[in-house]
């Protein structure tokens, strides 16, 4: 059957909202209004301002400055969550189809899911987590992940540009075109919105695909279930700093000895010297309960992902190791919007707001807006 057929979030997801009944009025039709009395273009300038400004009051102001005509904030505000929720049912309609169990027959070649902008070059998708607040639910993971194109520049063509040193001799890797996903998930959802974006962008036939995270164990599983021919990598900087933790505890928070540790362990770590990093923190018997659980685990953490920091390989391929891609998304996609002060966001609001802002940075806000045209007409 495959491996799509096995993954085991293959099931179908339901929308929060049903769908509301609408009443039309004959000046409103004359006119090709909305059902709720805005014209197709101010109702795109006010979503565009709701998921951009920071609130929806400096929305409001906005739409005045570039309409010359008022709307509410909390007019704004239901135009903006409203155009979300078509957004996020179309999404789940498209995760139902991208994991569900086709018919009988179906060809390899058929698309479920209209590819956008798809990739064909060299690849990676990241995945991470986000602190959005919710009312009466309190703090809750906004789960996140970002496809992208690599491009690679080999050293030499690099010219005498100063790199750090450990640098040098690698090849320049830039990570461009981003697309993303995020919504209020469990992981298995997540799961099921991942693999859709990814068959959005074309990955199953790209050249090359990697996948750059931060090791947690579900984005490891879902990544593993839904693109097992991607090599996931330990972003360095994560890496990086469990050693930087282990030094400045046992040798003394920013002392020389401490200093010259770390950089000996993450010179070792750079050129794929795993094994000696494990045995050197091994040597330290970090089990005792004097340390700090992070300290205590950092051995276990290097042992098991020896596979994953394979530093010296996928440098030499050309494959990113960092994740910096979906942590900026982070702050660009979920926190710039939805972090606020007060009671936080209705977590159907919040769902919504992310499946728009989801399409308006991936640059396909245009593309959204003509697909829910005719679910507002």
């Amino acid at each position: 059957m495959g491996w799509k057929a096995i993954r085991p979030w293959s099931v179908r997801i339901t929308s929060v909202h049903s769908v509301r009944a609408r009443r039309f009025f004959p000046l409103d039709q004359q006119l090709r209004l909305r059902h709720d009395h805005w014209s197709e273009g101010a109702a795109r300038v006010a979503v565009e301002q709701g998921l951009q400004a920071k609130s929806f009051e400096l929305a409001s102001r906005a739409y005045s400055n570039a309409v010359g005509l008022h709307m509410s904030a909390d007019s704004l505000r239901r135009v903006t969550e409203g155009w979300g929720q078509q957004v996020e049912d179309q999404r789940i309609g498209e995760a139902e189809r991208a994991n569900g169990f086709g018919p009988w027959g179906e060809s390899p070649r058929e698309q479920r899911v209209v590819e956008v902008d798809p990739i064909v070059g060299l690849t990676n998708i990241s995945t991470d987590g986000a602190m959005v607040l919710l009312r009466q639910e309190g703090w809750k993971e906004v789960k996140l992940t970002a496809i992208s194109e690599v491009q690679v520049t080999a050293a030499e063509s690099l010219g005498a540009a100063t790199l750090p040193s450990r640098r040098a001799q690698d090849p320049q890797v830039e990570l461009s075109r981003h697309s993303y996903q995020a919504g209020v998930w469990d992981a298995d959802t997540m799961a099921q919105h991942q693999y859709a974006e990814g068959l959005r962008r074309g990955v199953e036939h790209c050249q090359r695909l990697s996948s750059t995270n931060d090791g947690a164990p579900w984005i490891e599983r879902i990544t593993a279930l839904n693109f097992p021919q991607a090599p996931q990598i330990i972003d360095w900087s994560h890496a990086s700093q469990h050693l930087w933790t282990v030094a400045n505890e046992v040798f003394g928070e920013h002392t020389p000895p401490a200093q010259a540790w770390a950089e000996r362990q993450l010179d070792r770590l750079w050129d794929g010297q795993v094994a000696e990093v494990v045995a050197t923190l091994d040597s330290l018997n970090l089990d005792q309960d004097t340390w700090t659980p992070s300290v205590r685990q950092a051995p276990d953490y290097f042992r098991s992902r020896q596979k994953q920091m394979q530093y010296d390989h996928f440098r030499a391929e050309g494959y990113p190791i960092g994740s910096g891609t979906v942590e900026s998304a982070a702050n660009t996609v979920i926190h710039h919007r939805l972090k606020r002060p007060g009671r936080g966001w209705n977590r159907a609001n919040a769902q919504a707001m992310l499946a728009g802002l989801s399409e308006l940075h991936s640059g396909r806000f245009d593309r959204a807006w003509q697909a829910t045209l005719p679910l507002a007409a």
